[in-house]
Order: structure tokens, then C-alpha cells, then sequence
């Protein structure tokens, strides 16, 4: 699926494009900055191909400036990875846009709820991504499919119940 809203265009790729390597690079770099390597999560290229896994890009004139995932689990939900904005663009609002159009897609597909772990309070890193999430919606919660309670991770959900 590919969306334009104004000069931003948001469709679906691979994330192993030759566009992508360095966004999915600079997004891993920051990742391994920020994060104890024991609560590290962060996707590479090989995992974001894994089966259940959806990966899109956000360009503007044809450059890719971010992405986002989602990765389908068992529950019905749906886990939201993987969102990453080149510096260059940041502060424009790009997070809030790819996190949105995510957000829509999945309820569309009847996706029940968005889930996903990111730093805790305490990884300032993480501060900007946790105040997108918080006024997007999302609320805290325990650990979600797949990961254990973890001191340097914080989950979150965003329920998608169908809009009238």
C-alpha cells in the first residue's frame, strides 16, 4: 500500500533496498548507543525480511527520510518496530506521520491493538519517542508477546477499535 500526504509518499518496501541499508543502519547505531546490549531489541535488515513482518519507508522527493514496521503476533495485535527518522529530518513532525499511517493501516486490517517496547524512563535517549507515544495514545503496560519484564524496557499499547 503507498500513501501521499502532500509531498510525503509512505509505501511498503524492502528493507534491504539499497536506499534503506543506511536509515536501518543509522537506527541500529542509535539503538546500540542507547540501550544495555542485554535489552537491545532493535531489527536488523535480515530480521525486518522475517515472515509476519511488514516494513515501509517515508520519502519526500523520492529520498527516504524514515521508516516503521509491524510485526504481526499471535494475539491479534500487532507490534510496531523500527520507527526511525534520518536527523536531517527531524523535528518536522516525520515520527508522528509514519506512526499514524501505522496506526490507520492496522486498524483498517483489523489489527486490535499497536504494541511496543521502548527505552524506560531512565534511557533519556528515549525521551522524545516516549512522548510521541504517550500523546498519540499509547498507555503503559506490562511486557507484551514475546519480551520478559526488563528494568531498561518500556511497553506500551494503543488499542484499535474501529472508527464510525
Amino acid at each position: 500500500m503507498t500513501e501521499t500526504l502532500g509531498m510525503i509518499d509512505i509505501r511498503e518496501v524492502d528493507p534491504g533496498a539499497q536506499d534503506m541499508r543506511p536509515i536501518i543502519q543509522a537506527h541500529l547505531a542509535h539503538s546500540w548507543d542507547a540501550t544495555p546490549q542485554t535489552s537491545n531489541h532493535t531489527l536488523d535488515v535480515d530480521a525486518l525480511r522475517e515472515p509476519g513482518i511488514r516494513f515501509w519507508a517515508l520519502y519526500e522527493a523520492g529520498k527516504p527520510l524514515g521508516c516503521g514496521a509491524l510485526k504481526a503476533l499471535p494475539d491479534g495485535t500487532s507490534e510496531v518496530k523500527s520507527v526511525h527518522v534520518v536527523t536531517a529530518a527531524r523535528g518536522r513532525g516525520l515520527a508522528r506521520v509514519i506512526m499514524t499511517y501505522l496506526a490507520d493501516l492496522a486498524r483498517s486490517e483489523g489489527v486490535t491493538a499497536l504494541v511496543l517496547e521502548t527505552g524506560a524512563e531512565h534511557l533519556t535517549e528515549y525521551d522524545a519517542a516516549r512522548k510521541l507515544y504517550e500523546a498519540l495514545g499509547y498507555t503503559y503496560c506490562g511486557p507484551i508477546f514475546g519480551y520478559e519484564v526488563d528494568p531498561n524496557s518500556a511497553f506500551m499499547r494503543l488499542g484499535l477499535e474501529p472508527r464510525p
